[in-house]
């Protein structure tokens, strides 16, 4: 279990902070079968966006008909799309 929040704490905003120690213990308990897909995580999580975008809550909420239409629509004519300048100026609009 994840201890109390010290100077070498991580808190990923989940309620709870992991320590090195937390993690070593981790890492020492893996069995054998485990430690090379753990090392693949670990190389990935030192790249911090990596860490935080794989760390973060599964998007549960159902996909909806409207969403489901859209994706459609946009596989069945991909040449119907909007031009990069105007979708940088729709996404850079405040």
């Amino acid at each position: 279990m994840p201890s109390a929040a010290s100077a070498e704490t991580s808190d990923m905003g989940y309620g709870w902070s992991m320590t090195r120690a937390d993690l070593h213990r981790l890492v020492d308990e893996l069995p054998e079968a485990s430690l090379e897909p753990a090392a693949v995580l670990l190389e990935r999580a030192q790249d911090p966006v990596i860490a935080r975008l794989e760390a973060a809550p599964w998007d549960d909420e159902p996909f909806t008909d409207e969403e489901r239409r859209a994706v459609d629509e946009a596989f069945a004519d991909p040449r119907r799309s909007i031009p990069w300048e105007e979708a940088k100026r729709e996404l850079l609009a405040d």
